[in-house]
């Protein structure tokens, strides 16, 4: 029989136990709301049901906005994906923005197949804010349509029904934001499954606070919003100093839960190309990190809280088995079922969204981003870097 008599006397131990066992509470919380809930999220269009044809409900009319910066090889073989999608009324603005490969030939071919598609060409560096902003509102204003659905010259939808899935979102006519889901497509080996995870962390985190009636962020890789919102809420005036954050600082500034829904049918998912090296990797988490310092107090404290409690976890746990009051077997097994209901709920994430295996490794992933992300944190901004547009 485990005697506890030595521990129920000693301050030092139950001080840390109360440490380990609030941060034991709170990450299962966290892992239960941002992991296994957005990953059991069922699409409201049933699996076996066709998503309602134009005969059925009147889709409304969309316009989708690229800035393309030499992006003539993506073009040439992935603007089909945009320009053929499945829906009877659309058009897609491509802001093409001072670029020197053939990116110019490329879309005046495909404006010669495709009446749908209008070009906004750039020969002058107009832009003294050196960031995508700019080329982005151009395009937006010159959008025909209300309704403005975001693409990035890396990301192609996963299907031909896309447009259909991220409208659905727009059901609600409240509804003024829509964020969608991005994944990663050949991503191989274990620096692949690191990106798969740190994708399906920083998504899951915008969705699960969305589905909370908490939005606070989203990736302009699959974002959607009203056209004259934009206008009327100041576009990117607020924040054109800083050259990131097109679509982190507006959704952050502007989403609250009666405008913003997230489109969760399979068909309305993106997917991109996987970082081939860490420096391109790292210079995308770089870009997300850049607008932390403009959010409110609390939502940067709410965004330290879980790094702080897996440290304080396991340097609680660390400090308990040196201390040798508490017995050993028991905190094992609290660990341990700590760990399963980790990788657990997270692969309900993995079968959902993909990026399988990540699940496994998931615990160890965790720790590795509370060191990295508190390196890239500390790093200096480099406020006047020129922004890539295809980050």
């Amino acid at each position: 029989m485990m005697n506890f008599s030595a521990f129920l006397a000693d301050t030092y131990a139950l001080t840390l136990f109360a440490f380990f066992l609030i941060t034991l509470i709170y990450l299962v919380i966290y892992y239960t709301l941002f992991h296994f809930k957005v990953g059991r999220s069922h699409s409201k269009t049933p699996k076996n049901e066709k998503i309602e044809s134009d005969d059925e409900k009147k889709l409304p009319s969309i316009s989708i906005v690229m800035v393309a910066h030499n992006d003539a090889s993506w073009l040439r073989d992935n603007l089909v994906y945009l320009l053929e999608q499945d829906y009877p009324d659309f058009e897609v603005v491509v802001v093409d923005y001072l670029s020197q490969d053939d990116t110019p030939f490329v879309l005046q071919v495909c404006g010669e197949n495709y009446h749908n598609l209008k070009v906004i060409p750039f020969k002058e560096d107009i832009n003294l804010s050196q960031s995508k902003k700019f080329p982005l509102s151009i395009g937006i204003k010159s959008a025909q349509n209300n309704i403005i659905f975001l693409a990035d010259p890396d990301c192609i939808p996963t299907n031909f029904l896309w447009l259909r899935g991220m409208a659905k979102a727009y059901d609600n006519p409240e509804t003024q934001i829509v964020l969608g889901y991005c994944g990663l497509k050949d991503a191989k080996g274990l620096f692949g499954l690191l990106q798969h995870y740190d994708n399906l962390e920083y998504s899951a985190s915008y969705i699960g606070a969305t589905l909370l009636r908490r939005p606070y962020t989203g990736s302009g890789r699959n974002l959607s919003y009203k056209r004259d919102f934009f206008f009327e809420r100041g576009a990117f005036i607020s924040h054109y100093d800083i050259a990131e954050g097109a679509d982190d600082m507006f959704v952050y500034q502007n989403a609250n839960s009666h405008n913003t829904a997230v489109a969760l049918e399979p068909e309305a998912f993106m997917v991109a190309e996987a970082k081939q090296s860490f420096s391109a990797w790292h210079e995308l988490r770089y870009s997300r990190m850049a607008t932390r310092g403009r959010h409110h107090f609390w939502q940067r404290l709410n965004g330290d809280l879980r790094p702080a409690a897996v440290v304080l976890f396991y340097a609680s746990m660390a400090l308990l088995l040196v201390n040798a009051t508490f017995p050993w077997q028991i905190l094992l097994a609290i660990v341990v079922a700590k760990l399963a209901w980790q990788i657990v709920s997270f692969s309900r994430l993995t079968r959902r969204f993909g990026g399988k295996g990540a699940e496994f490794l998931a615990p160890f992933f965790e720790i590795y981003f509370v060191f990295a992300n508190t390196i890239l944190a500390l790093t200096p901004l480099r406020s006047n870097r020129r922004f890539k547009f295809n980050n």
